[in-house]
Parts: structure tokens; sequence; C-alpha cells
């Protein structure tokens, strides 16, 4: 063997020893990962599937605006699942929705369901169905009168995507339970959410107050969940803020700040995951990035690009079948079918005071600061509006408080270390709230109070400072107004008894005592305590303010620390807006201001002291190992529900024009750069004709080699904004307007956008198409 030969045979040995000792290397990093994931007493299993409803026609949950009526979709909506269970035991179900709030009629309809499919598995007991409280998703999915009236009663088609969504999410979170480890993490978030209503803070008292350091909790308390097979698959975290950085005004379907940061975190996760990209990082727009970035643009020469983008015009739009939506799904090409999804939830805490406004409340006609008292402008509430992060621009500021908690996630995710082991348990009670039998301490003695039934005061026509009300309502109004109170009385005029239980709340609406056509409020609500290990989650079915928050959980806190079973380091959480919807909750001194939160209080003065001598009770329960009575059943009201919202009856399109014809194309030849917007308008169908559930309406392509178009952006993206509009309310014509702010990690090449659309004839059949635009280039 000659000299040459020598030297190629000991590089080749010097390159296998060096793969070998790298390979060892791996392994005992793996090993040292397997050690610590491995060490786990728990089955762990998430889930995550599309709720995001009617995009046409059905009015917005959560501003009450008759207004502002569903146009298209800003980012999809999801449900998203987590399941914890001892392997021979018990086990919890916590589901987080990318919606205003829970609905008692949903979980109603969920656990039938699950009951069918599992038996006694999963009951109303241990399963949780809490929103994040976006202000930008459809309503009609509640089952009580006053949810109801901006929606024009009860939406089926909200209704059945919420329980459908929510079923199929636990259904993959049931099917992917593998052995897994839990660790917890938390730590402060400063600039995410600010006090809406400070005054009422302050009317708490001064030696309370001073315990704190702030007038909102800043605090993001996140569990990580490990898989001992594929290492992390998700992350939920609780965290207080608004989802009202859309404003009353916006038309387009989203998942809000909350939506938003889960979003950017999941796909984050994913491509770190995929080795994309190696370190923690975020691109110049505040994104991770998309799946464009790994596309390598045909050509560099920018005449060549032209050349082949003008080879492709937009031609008529042509029939489709539905599997084509979902298949060309963005997300759908970066999934693993052999690997659990990564899921990534943003719930909702005790955010009842708390808005992502965080530059403050400002009068529209002046610049000027609101008054303090009463978010006025000359006394008048609806010139009084506060200010996101990105003001002027609505989408800005759900982009920046999105981005401010996903930042927060991922920092808790990656430093999470302390590991979650004990005891799976759960409590679960039904309570009247309309007649609650509460014990309080006054003045050194104790002292039996009640609750009353619901009632909304003047203040809550006020509205806030995220979206305030109309005529002459302010919030701070403990006397109410003549006039109004005439009004009031053409619907119900409250007894004596009810005046005198809700002091000093002047009533406007007596909605617990409003039983036509069915009942206008709830009286029977649920409340239940999880227990994770040292990790506990209080349900709550309403907003609780900070100090309401705070109060509530000390006290589960001081029960619980009583039993070293817990061990010295108990995480407490409030899951907000969970299992049903009962508005707001105050402190007593907050109550006495009555600014919004506290008019929208329902069942009076002693409500939080309701909750805390009944979560006191399951928490001592729980410990104690005893059941406890499950209390009074809620009404299934689904049988006496009404639907004012007209159906579809048909689509159609001018003479001689297809569905997916476009209207308005981009330009021969047009080169566009990153920031800029590109828009294309197509004749489209109304999307309550099909969901597009899991699927898409909107769609960026990009083109590969010479003529294959790979998907880059959907309408799940941020940068991607599908609106829908009609020329007359009652038009069967509709277009449909696609718009892609070019975000920064875009890569250079030719594109094209696709429409995606369902037409429904007289004869009531569905017919599905598509459309595309002419091509452009995305240049440097």
């Amino acid at each position: 063997m000659g000299f040459s030969s020598l030297s190629h045979l000991n590089g080749w040995w010097a390159c296998t020893a060096l793969r070998v000792l790298t390979l060892i290397a791996l392994l005992l990093v793996m090993k040292s990962d397997i050690v610590v994931y491995s060490d786990s007493d728990y089955l762990i299993g998430l889930g995550s599937y599309d709720i995001t409803g009617p995009a046409a026609d059905v009015n917005m949950e959560g501003y009450s605006n008759m207004d502002q009526v569903a146009s298209g979709i800003h980012f999809r909506l999801r449900a998203r699942a987590f399941i914890v269970a001892e392997p021979n035991g018990k086990r919890v179900a916590f589901v987080n929705l990318d919606a205003c709030m829970a609905s008692q009629l949903v979980k109603i309809k969920v656990i039938e369901r699950l009951n069918a499919r599992y038996g006694d598995l999963y009951t109303e007991k241990n399963v949780a169905i809490s929103g994040i409280h976006t202000h930008a998703g459809p309503g009609g999915y509640l089952q009580y009168v006053v949810y109801l009236v901006t929606s024009l009663g009860f939406v089926r088609q909200s209704f059945d995507v919420i329980v459908d969504g929510i079923e199929k999410s636990i259904i993959q979170a049931h099917e992917n339970l593998r052995p897994g480890s839990i660790f917890v993490n938390k730590g402060e978030l400063l600039d995410a959410g600010a006090n809406r209503s400070p005054s009422a803070y302050l009317n708490n008292p001064a030696a309370e107050r001073s315990k704190y350091k702030y007038n909102v909790d800043k605090e993001m308390t996140l569990l990580k969940f490990v898989d001992d097979q594929w290492g992390p698959v998700g992350s939920f975290n609780w965290f207080a803020t608004h989802g009202t950085s859309m404003s009353r005004t916006n038309l387009l379907i989203s998942g809000d700040n909350k939506g938003a940061a889960a979003r950017f975190m999941e796909d984050w996760f994913e491509h770190q995951s995929s080795g994309r990209k190696a370190t923690v990082g975020f691109e110049d727009d505040g994104h991770p990035r998309r799946i464009s970035n790994i596309i390598p643009s045909p050509h560099d020469n920018h005449h060549e690009l032209l050349e082949l983008a003008a080879s492709f015009q937009s031609p008529p739009g042509r029939p489709a079948i539905r599997a084509s939506s979902v298949a060309r799904r963005v997300r759908g090409a970066l999934w693993q079918v052999d690997k659990p999804r990564f899921v990534s939830a943003f719930c909702q805490s005790n955010c009842g005071d708390v808005s992502p406004n965080v530059l403050g409340a400002f009068c529209i006609d002046t610049g000027l600061r609101c008054d303090f008292n009463h978010s006025t402008c000359g006394g008048k509430n609806e010139l009084c509006y506060g200010r996101g992060p990105g003001y002027p621009d609505e989408f800005e500021s759900t982009r920046i408080i999105g981005e401010r908690q996903f930042r927060k996630a991922v920092d808790l995710f990656n430093g999470a270390s302390e590991q979650i082991k004990g005891k799976i348990d759960f409590r679960h009670a039904f309570l009247d709230f309309s007649q609650l039998e509460v014990t309080i301490n006054k003045g050194g003695t104790s002292e039996t109070v009640k609750t009353c039934p619901a009632a909304m005061g003047f203040a809550f026509a006020a509205g806030t400072t995220d979206g305030p009300g109309a005529f002459d309502f302010k919030q701070g109004d403990d006397k109410g107004n003549p006039f109004w109170k005439l009004v009031r009385n053409l619907l119900k005029t409250p007894t004596s008894e009810q005046v005198k239980c809700q002091q000093p709340k002047p009533i406007l609406l007596d909605t617990g005592e409003m039983k036509m056509p069915y009942d206008w409020a709830p009286s029977v609500l649920p409340i239940q305590i999880f227990r994770i290990g040292q990790f506990v989650i209080l349900s709550v079915p309403a907003e609780f303010t900070t100090m309401a928050g705070r109060r509530l959980r000390d006290a589960v806190k001081t029960v619980l620390s009583n039993n070293n079973d817990f061990g010295a380091n108990i995480h407490v959480v409030i899951a907000g807006l969970t299992n049903t919807y009962s508005q707001y909750v105050t402190t007593f001194e907050e109550y006495e201001v009555q600014r919004y939160e506290g008019a929208s209080t329902l069942y009076g003065p002693h409500t939080l002291s309701a909750y805390i001598q009944e979560f006191q009770k399951l928490a001592n329960a729980l410990l104690r190992g005893q059941p406890v009575e499950p209390g009074p059943e809620p009404p299934n009201l689904l049988g006496k529900q009404i639907s004012l919202l007209p159906p579809v009856v048909l689509d159609g399109t001018p003479l001689g024009v297809n569905f997916g014809d476009v209207i308005t194309d981009i330009p021969k030849n047009s080169t566009f750069r990153r920031g800029e917007m590109v828009s294309v308008k197509f004749w489209s169908a109304c999307p309550r004709n099909d969901l597009m559930t899991e699927g898409t309406f909107a769609l960026v392509e990009v083109l590969q080699d010479k003529d294959t178009w790979v998907p880059a952006y959907d309408d799940d993206d941020f940068c991607l904004r599908f609106k829908w509009s009609r020329p007359s309310r009652f038009s069967p014509r509709s277009e449909a307007t696609i718009e892609w702010r070019i975000p920064q990690s875009a890569s250079l090449g030719v594109y094209r956008i696709r429409y995606f659309g369902a037409s429904k004839s007289l004869l009531g059949s569905i017919h599905h198409f598509t459309g595309s635009s002419s091509a452009f280039v995305l240049a440097a």
C-alpha cells in the first residue's frame, strides 16, 4: 500500500473516529435527557383543532356591538387540549379555546359526546373548558338570552364548530397519551397589561394594596409537557390580559393577542425542532420564520424572474374539491404524521380589570387623558378609548402584545426545571348563585349574608376604555337615571328585595328574574379545582378582577398549605371564563365604586365572598379525599333556542363570470419588496357555505423550479388577511379580498395568491371552487 493510500486510509480512520466520538457524545446527551424526562409519574397527551366558525354575517362575541359582524379572517381560531393521567388512576382534561368565553351549553354537549365515546372516563367533573376572551370570534354559541341578543339569537354553525373542535382536540390528546413529565416555571411580564379601572382598585384597603408592587398581576405561569420519547410536545401558560387589542370596529375573526402568541410559539417550536433554525431567535418583523425560507429562489436574475412571472397570468376560476383547501395548508406541510404536534396555549386568568391597551386611555376629540374616575371626555364615555402599543394600528398592537407574551413563554419554557410530582385529583360543584348563603367576617363577628339573582348595573352600559358604550351612561354611576329606569321597567321592574340586595348597584337590567322567552342569565354556576401534583387550577366561570383573583388564590393556597402532601411550593392559577360565563367578579370594595366591572358583577356585593367560601370547601374536600355535593344541574336550553339569522339562500356572479375569477388583479410585471402589501380581489361566495375547517380560504404560493407551486402562507398566518363583503346585505354576489403584508422573512422569488371558496345554488347544493392571481416577483 502506497503512501498516498495510507494517507487516505488514515484520513478515513480519523473521520470515522470523529464520527464515533460525536455519536457517543450525542448518546450521552440523549441519555442525560432521558434520565430527566423518564422520571415521570404521568401519561400526557395534547391535541389541537380548528374552531374558526362562520367568517360572515355573524355578530362577534365580546363588545356587544351590533355593527361588528364577521367579514373575513385575520387568523384562525383553535381549541387546544391537554390530558394528564395517572397510569392506573385519575385524569384531568383542560381545553383552552380561542373564543370569547366558555359556554355551559357547549360543555353539556361535549360531555355527552365524550360519554358516548369513552364512557365515564371524561365527565363534567374532570374536564375544564376555558376561553381566552378574544372579542373577535363569532358569537351565538351561548344559551342565555342576554349573550345572544346582538348575534340575533342562537347560531347553530358557531355552536357546532366549537363543540366539534373541542371534542376532536380531546380525542387527539387522548390518543397521544404517553409517559411523560411536566415542568413548571413562572416569571414577570411587565408590559402586556394595565389596569383600566384604577379608581376602583384604589378603593381596596391600603394595607392590602401595599402587599403588591403592581395594580395588575404581572406573573405568567407555564407548564411544559415533555414526552419520554419525543421530548417537549407542548406548553400551557396562564397570564391575565384582556383579548381587546382588536377594537370593537374590527370585522376579521382573530384570536387577538393570546391567539397570536400561540401561533408564534407553535411556529417557533416547529422550526426549532425541524433544524431549520438552530438557535432561539426572532425575525426583524417579530415573527418566527415560516416554511418559505427553505424554498430556494428559482433564479437570481430579476429580469428572468419577471419573464417567469409573466408566464403565469390569472386563469378563470375553476371547480375544486373540498380536500384541496386542506391539502394546501402550510402547517400541514410541517406536521410529521408519526410525531405528536407541538401545542402551545396562552390561557386567560383574572383579567377583569386588565387591558392590553397599555399606553392608557385618551379622548379621541382632544387627545387628553380621560377622566380618572369615570373614563369620560367632557362627560361622554364614547369618546374615551384605550391605546395599544401599536396605536393607531390595532393589528400592530395585537402583534406586539402577542409577541411579548410569546417571548416570555419561550423564556419560561426554556428555563423550566421544577418537575411536577404527586397526585392527580379534582372536585366540581354546581351552585345556585341567585340565593347562596355566605358567612362573612364583619367587625370581628360572623354574619350570614346572601347573593342575589343576577342583575346588571347602569355602568355596564357605559362599557370600558377597551370598548366604550353609548348614550349618557358612565362608569361609576351608583344612582341611575329616571329615563333609563322607565325603559328598564318595560322589560322587568326589579323587586324591592332585589334592589336592596344589589345595593349600591342601580339596576339597569334585572336579568336574573327575566325568563321570557327563556332565561336571560345563568343562576346555576360550576366551580372546579384540578390538582396535578403541586400545581392547582381554579376554574371560574367569570372574569375576576386583579384583587378578586388574588384573594381567591390566597384563600385556596392557605387551605392547601395545611397539608404536607403538597410540599412547600404550591402553584395556584386561576383559569378565567371557564365552563360557562357569568360576567365579572370584583371585590366588595370595588363593587361599591360601580365602575363597569362592579356593575357587571351579577350576583351582588358578596359574590367574591361566595366564591372564596365554596372554593375553600372544594380544597378541603380535595385534601381529605372526600366527595362534595354535586349541586343543582344547570338547565339545558338547546331545545328552546331561537335564531333570527337568515340562512344563505344562494350565491351568484355576473353573467359570464365564474366563482373564483379575479376582479382586481396584480398588474403584469409587478415587483414587490418585503414590508409592502399585495392585494387581490376575487368573485366569491359566502364563507358560511363551508367554514374550511382545518383548511384555508386564502393561500400565498411560491414557485419552486419552473412549474411547481408550493404553499408558503395561509389564512392562519398573521401576515395574510382574508376579507369578505357584499355590495348590499341581501345581494347574492360577494367579493373576497386577500391582502398579504410581505414579512421580512419571506424568500425572494415568484409568488401568486389563491382563493378557495364554496358556492350555494338555489337548490341548496354546495360547489367548491378556487381562483388564482397573476404571478409577481418578490425582489430584494
